[in-house]
C-alpha cells in the first residue's frame, strides 16, 4: 500500500512530502465564525492560509462563545473556534481537554483580551501625571461631562453587558461621586464609540471603559489606565461582577485568557497544518488597525483577512513554511 502510494504521489508530480503534504490530508474542516470583528476576520484569515497553502476545503459556521463550545464539545463540530474566550468556559474546557475531546493551542491574542478605563493618548502625554485611575480622579475639569461640564464623566460600558456592572461597582468604591465625576451611561456601544470620537475630533478629555482589540483602539490611540493593584480575582467573582454589590473596593480587570480550541477529530486529520494552527498569534494592536481599515473602507471579514495577508507578510509569513508561504501570496 505505501509503494502504491508513493508511486501515486510520483506520477502526480508532488515532491516535497514533508513540505506540503499531506496538505490534503485534512480534508473537510469547519470553522466558526464569532459574530465579533476579531474573531470573524481570524476565521476567514484561517479559511485562506488552510485553503491556499494546506488544500483544505473549508466551511465556515456563524458561532458565538458558549454555544460554540457546546457544539464542540457534544458534538465535535465545528473542527476550530479561532478566538475562543476561554475564561467564559474555563471549567468545561478543562475538563474536555482532560478527557480527550478538546485541544486548546496557541493564545490568537499575545496579549490577552485586555478590559480597563482608558483617557485618550493626547490627554496622557500632556498630563504626565496621569498614571492610574485615582490621578484621573483628581482632575474633573479635564474630563467634562456631557451637559454638565462643571462635573467629570466615567463612561460607562453598553446597557445590559457585564462589564456595566464593574464599572458601575469600581465607580462607587473609587468615591468618583464624591470627587466630582458622573457616572455616564452611554447606552448602547455605537454610543460608547461615538463618545470616544466625539472627545477625539474636539480634543476633549475622556476617562471611561473600554477593551481591546478594537477597531476603535486601532483608529483612536488610548492609553489604558492602572487602578493601582493586583486583580483580586475572589472579590471580583463575589462583588465587583456582581450587580449592586453593596460594599465594591477597588479592583483591576483581569485579562482574558483567547485561544484557538480544535477537536480532537480535527487535530487527528489535519496533518501539518496543526503546525500552523499552533503558531499563529498576533496582537492587539495589529488586529486593532487591520478592524480600524475594515470599518473606514466598509469592508467585510473576508476583506480584512486579505488586507491582513497583504500588508502584513512580516508577520504571517512566520506562522508557515516558505513553501506554504508561497502558494497564499500567490493565491492573494
Amino acid at each position: 500500500m505505501k509503494k502504491l502510494l508513493a508511486s501515486a504521489l510520483l506520477a502526480a508530480g508532488l515532491h516535497g512530502l514533508a513540505g506540503s503534504a499531506w496538505a490534503g490530508d485534512c480534508g473537510e474542516v469547519s470553522i466558526a465564525e464569532m459574530s465579533w470583528g476579531s474573531a470573524g476576520v481570524a476565521a476567514h484569515l484561517d479559511k485562506f492560509i488552510l485553503e491556499k497553502g494546506y488544500g483544505c476545503t473549508v466551511t465556515l459556521v456563524a458561532g458565538d462563545t458558549m454555544p460554540t463550545f457546546t457544539s464542540m464539545n457534544e458534538k465535535g463540530a465545528p473542527d476550530v473556534a479561532p478566538e475562543m474566550w476561554v475564561n467564559a468556559v474555563r471549567k468545561p474546557l478543562d475538563a474536555a481537554i482532560a478527557e480527550g475531546r478538546l485541544i486548546q493551542l496557541a493564545p490568537l491574542l499575545s496579549e490577552g483580551g485586555v478590559e480597563g478605563w482608558w483617557i485618550p493618548k493626547f490627554l496622557a502625554d500632556a498630563h504626565s501625571d496621569i498614571k492610574t485611575v485615582q490621578d484621573a480622579l483628581k482632575h474633573p475639569d479635564l474630563f467634562p461631562a456631557p451637559g454638565n461640564p462643571s462635573r467629570g464623566a466615567v463612561h460607562n460600558c453598553p446597557s445590559g453587558w457585564n462589564c456595566q456592572v464593574s464599572t458601575d461597582n469600581l465607580y462607587r468604591a473609587l468615591a468618583a461621586d464624591k470627587l466630582g465625576f458622573d457616572l455616564v451611561e452611554t447606552g448602547s456601544a455605537a454610543g460608547l464609540d461615538g463618545s470616544i470620537a466625539n472627545a477625539f475630533e474636539t480634543k476633549t478629555g475622556w476617562l471611561g471603559y473600554y477593551w481591546a482589540p478594537t477597531a476603535i483602539l486601532g483608529k483612536y490611540e488610548m492609553t489604558k489606565l492602572s487602578f493601582g493593584v493586583e486583580h483580586d480575582k475572589a472579590e471580583w467573582d463575589t462583588c465587583t461582577a456582581v450587580p449592586d454589590c453593596p460594599h465594591p473596593k477597588v479592583n483591576s480587570y483581569p485579562t482574558s485568557d483567547v485561544f484557538t480550541v480544535v477537536t480532537r477529530a480535527f487535530s487527528e486529520k489535519a496533518g501539518i497544518a496543526m503546525d500552523y494552527m499552533k503558531t499563529r498569534q498576533w496582537d492587539n494592536h495589529t488586529v486593532g488597525k487591520v478592524l480600524a481599515w475594515m470599518g473606514e473602507n466598509g469592508g467585510t471579514n473576508e476583506d480584512a483577512a486579505k488586507y491582513f495577508l497583504e500588508n502584513y507578510e512580516d508577520m504571517w509569513t512566520k506562522w508557515v513554511s516558505p513553501e506554504v508561504a508561497g502558494k497564499v501570496k500567490a493565491a492573494l
